[in-house]
C-alpha cells in the first residue's frame, strides 16, 4: 500500500518544510520535510540548499520506508486512511517504535477503537508533552477513524544520470538516543 495525498499532506502540515539543513532539536541535520541521513539519500550536511522540488521528491522516496514499516508490523488489512494515519506516526516515531506501539498490537486483534485511541500515546518528546505532538495525534487520529480513502501517489522517478551517494550508516543504538534525550530535557528542567 503507498500513501495517498490525504497523507503526505497530513505528514508535510506536521514536518513542516525547511530547504536549509538544520540541526534539530536533539543535534540531527535535517532538511526539506522532516528528512534525515536515517530514512536514507541525500545525507544533510551544514549549508545543504534544496529546492521545494526536491524535498516533495525526497518526501516521496522516503516515505516507502515507513510504509514499509508499516506494512511489515501490521498483520490486517488497513483502509487507505488508517494506513495514512499510521504512515504518518511511524514517519514521526520510527520504525522500531511503531512495530512495538500498542497501537499496533491493538491493530492487529482487531480493537480499531483502541488502535485509535492508542495514537494520544505519542505526545511526548524528552519526557515531556508537546502541544505540537497532542494536536499531530488528534489529526492522525482523526484520519485513522475517517472511512475510505483517496488514491496512492506514485514514487518519482530517481533521474538515471544522478550518482545516488552511498546508504547512510546504520542508527545509533535506542539507548543513546534516550540519553541524549534525556540530558537534553534535565538542561530544560534546570532553567
Amino acid at each position: 500500500m503507498k500513501t495517498s495525498r490525504t497523507g503526505i499532506d497530513l505528514i508535510k502540515k506536521w514536518e513542516g518544510v525547511r530547504l536549509d539543513a538544520y540541526a534539530d532539536a536533539v543535534g540531527v541535520w535535517t532538511i526539506g520535510f522532516g528528512h534525515t541521513a536515517m530514512a536514507g539519500p541525500p545525507k544533510p550536511v551544514p549549508g545543504m540548499k534544496i529546492t521545494r522540488q526536491e524535498a516533495e521528491d525526497i518526501l516521496i522516496r522516503d516515505l516507502v520506508k515507513y510504509e514499509t514499516a508499516v506494512a511489515n508490523a501490521i498483520t490486517r488489512p488497513a483502509t487507505q486512511n488508517q494506513f495514512d494515519a499510521m504512515t504518518s506516526l511511524c514517519f514521526n516515531i520510527g520504525p522500531g517504535n511503531f512495530a512495538k506501539s500498542t497501537l499496533v498490537k491493538l491493530f492487529n486483534v482487531g480493537d480499531m477503537e483502541g488502535a485509535a485511541n492508542a495514537f494520544s500515546s505519542w505526545r511526548k518528546a524528552g519526557g515531556k508533552v508537546l502541544q505540537g505532538l497532542v494536536n499531530r495525534r488528534a489529526d492522525e487520529e482523526a484520519l485513522f477513524r475517517r472511512s475510505g480513502g483517496s488514491s496512492p501517489i506514485p514514487p518519482p522517478p530517481v533521474p538515471p544520470d544522478i550518482e545516488q551517494p552511498p546508504a547512510p550508516a546504520p542508527a545509533a543504538p535506542r539507548g543513546i538516543l534516550k540519553a541524549i534525550l534525556d540530558l537534553i530535557a534535565s538542561l530544560f528542567r534546570r532553567k
